[in-house]
């Protein structure tokens, strides 16, 4: 685990279940990672994407394990147990080791395709101007409080997931907001956490390479809005999953909607302004929150809804809120502007569907007045059904569509680029630029004064991937400085 909560107290896993755990042992803490196991520490080793935890019994006893837990007997020098399936069980003992943290917080989690990371963040930032003391777990990374940490994934592995609530306790902050994937709930991650709101967002085309089917994701999702993870949820019944959620889910539901007068938060008006809208929403019980909000895009109506909707369900004021609401920023490479001097509008997003493509163009239409020059990869060992349709999404809504790499892993870039462009006439309105430097260079010589050039696909990322090699490369700092030397050629 990249943290634990300083306090460090033994429990006997006989006291968790002494079927399971048929001898006495103490324990001060769980990991699953040999190399980053601590002294007193239950390791669990399972079946993982390449390898099973039971080849590193060694290392991590040399760390200092003191019990294993498999699904099946090791010949350790430490106590050793069985269960079936020992990741269903990370969560639960993890929690129960440091007195079920998400029991004692204001937890929210998100869940969608889209809008996770910024309905997440919003929710963050309400909770934070509103005075209450709060942590963010999501894509970006982990914010407890002021301080920054880097995760590797948007919904961390289970025990990794529970410290890091326990720590939140620890630093003082009463809430916590986190992103939750749709692999996160599938793989037991989440197992353990009980959430006083889950959010559903939107469920468009994705993971499939994971979860094969559309139903099957769906399933997936469905899961965390039960009683055993949370006790109510917020869904966005304007998209047509969401209100199919609504009507089946087993909890407490309150419904948000920029369409729907009857839905429990109501957008009910939103005009555009010079730096995003001026909104009006309305509670079901006549509450309103009236200001400017300075997101751009449609979408993130429907995320500033959700965001609404779970501050308010968590003790904040509609007043509050609306004295708050036009504080509210952006989200690291979410639509985010990058002005180095040039005439044009230039936009990083890190749209990565063919919904969020769609979505993205239609708003850079909606205040352009000149044309829309798009960049977009697709990422390797992804899902691959995904790609012609984002080729398409890229192609129809642009009127100069540049392909390009992504982070191509493990796989063939040209591979990738002829699934993206599957299908597509090019002519003079397509480019096929394998570099992503030299795509994004040709985006800033192709845009005149009122165009808008729009960067898709890595958003906030600072790395490309090739082979296993990360180097560095961020698509905000290279469209910047593609703009700076196209103003001094």
């Amino acid at each position: 685990m990249s943290i634990r909560p300083n306090f460090a107290v033994s429990k006997s896993l006989s006291d968790f279940d002494p079927i399971i755990f048929d001898q006495d042992c103490l324990v001060s803490g769980v990991c699953i990672n040999a190399q980053q196991v601590k002294k007193g520490d239950l390791f669990i080793a399972f079946e993982g994407a390449k390898t099973h935890g039971a080849k590193f019994i060694d290392q991590a006893v040399k760390n200092g394990a003191v019990a294993v837990l498999s699904d099946k007997k090791l010949d350790a020098q430490i106590p050793s147990f069985i269960t079936p399936d020992p990741r269903k069980l990370i969560g639960p003992i993890t929690a129960w080791l440091y007195s079920h943290p998400f029991e004692q917080l204001v937890a929210a989690g998100v869940t969608g395709t889209n809008g996770k990371t910024t309905t997440a963040n919003l929710v963050k930032q309400i909770w934070q101007l509103s005075g209450v003391q709060s942590a963010l777990i999501g894509t970006l990374g982990v914010q407890i409080g002021g301080e920054n940490l880097p995760t590797a994934r948007t919904t961390p592995e289970a025990d990794e997931l529970q410290a890091l609530a326990a720590t939140t306790l620890e630093k003082g902050c009463t809430n916590l907001v986190m992103e939750v994937s749709s692999h996160a709930i599938d793989q037991s991650r989440v197992k353990g956490c009980k959430y006083k709101i889950v959010a559903f967002t939107n469920l468009t085309q994705d993971h499939l390479d994971y979860h094969k089917t559309m139903d099957s994701y769906f399933a997936a999702k469905a899961t965390l809005f039960t009683a055993e993870y949370a006790s109510a949820a917020v869904i966005n019944i304007d998209d047509p999953y969401g209100a199919k959620l609504a009507s089946e889910s087993d909890i407490a539901v309150t419904t948000v909607s920029r369409r729907d007068s009857k839905a429990d938060y109501y957008l009910k008006r939103s005009e555009v302004s010079k730096n995003g809208y001026f909104v009006e929403i309305v509670s079901k019980k006549g509450e309103v929150i009236t200001g400017d909000f300075g997101l751009l895009g449609d979408f993130n109506l429907e995320n500033l809804l959700l965001a609404v909707a779970i501050a308010h369900l968590t003790g904040v004021s509609t007043s509050q809120i609306t004295s708050v609401l036009s504080k509210l920023n952006s989200v690291p490479g979410r639509l985010e502007k990058i002005d180095a001097g040039q005439s044009f509008t230039a936009l990083v997003d890190y749209a990565h569907s063919p919904d969020a493509v769609e979505r993205v163009l239609k708003t850079a239409r909606s205040f352009t007045g000149g044309k829309i020059i798009g960049v977009l990869g697709c990422g390797g060992d992804r899902d691959s059904s995904k790609r012609a349709l984002m080729g398409k999404a890229l192609f129809n809504g642009c009127d100069q569509a540049i392909f390009t790499s992504d982070n191509p892993r493990s796989e063939s870039a040209d591979q990738i680029l002829s699934q993206q462009i599957d299908g597509l006439v090019l002519g003079s309105k397509g480019f096929v630029f394998p570099d992503r430097k030299q795509a994004i260079d040709q985006a800033v010589k192709l845009a005149k004064d009122g165009d808008t050039v729009l960067v898709l696909g890595k958003g906030h990322e600072s790395g490309q991937d090739f082979k296993g090699l990360v180097t560095p490369f961020d698509d905000r700092i290279e469209l910047a400085e593609s703009i700076k030397r196209g103003m001094k050629s």
